[in-house]
């Protein structure tokens, strides 16, 4: 597929949230992930290790925890995602990186948040870390239904959609995020990527084919 150069002036940027604009794996990931764990034994009358196992299998085959509990459970999606992001101390989990968001401030083009979170929850990260301003639009996974059907990252059909919405072509994009499964399908659809490795712990040694750009930290990466 034909890639364009994208001037930093028209360039569209597409952030992920967790462990991309702040450390989620290293605060808030251990509540969200308790609190699925709590939700899961309460409504579907299985023990703690059981939860576990189906919450770590449904990620694992559909990207999404709540896919496979709607899927197979018929979970109400919107009281599974109030519940489990609910977390009344978020505000003292985050983890953010200061020269990261002071770049962001500077960075020329669109910015979009793109997160498989749910609205409220993204917009308390967003206002703790102080940079709600900067994004014009947070597209989170109640935004991500198509025909009566979620489709989060990495669906393509959800991304196009998105393009579609935006008014833009995927060759003026660039995904920012740490899944690699998700970058894949962005690069397929011709949107430049690049992969945020700053909060994770196990080494990476080699750049996937998908990836445009490897980073640990987003101020070390200029505007396109």
């Amino acid at each position: 597929m034909r890639r364009h150069p994208r001037r930093p002036g028209d360039a569209v940027w597409l952030f992920d949230l967790d462990d991309t604009l702040h450390h989620a794996s290293g605060g808030s990931f251990a509540a969200i992930g308790a609190a699925m764990n709590d939700y899961i034994v309460r409504h579907l009358g299985v023990d703690a290790e059981q939860a576990h196992a189906l919450r770590r299998r449904y990620w694992r085959v559909y990207g999404a925890t709540l896919l496979g509990l709607i899927r197979h459970h018929r979970i109400p999606a919107s009281q599974f995602l109030e519940e489990v992001h609910a977390l009344p101390e978020l505000e003292s989990l985050l983890r953010g990186a200061r020269t990261d968001l002071a770049w962001l401030r500077r960075l020329p083009g669109r910015r979009i948040l793109l997160t498989n979170a749910p609205e409220r929850y993204a917009r308390r990260v967003l206002k703790a870390l102080g940079i709600s301003a900067l994004f014009e639009r947070v597209i989170s996974v109640e935004h991500m239904r198509m025909f009566g059907h979620y489709r989060p990252k990495p669906d393509a059909r959800m991304l196009r959609h998105v393009c579609a919405q935006l008014r833009i072509a995927p060759s003026r994009c660039t995904l920012v995020e740490d899944s690699v499964a998700n970058l894949r399908t962005a690069h397929a659809l011709g949107m430049g990527t690049v992969w945020m490795r700053g909060w994770m712990d196990e080494p990476a040694h080699r750049r996937p084919a998908c990836v445009d750009r490897r980073v640990d930290r987003l101020h070390r990466l200029p505007p396109r």
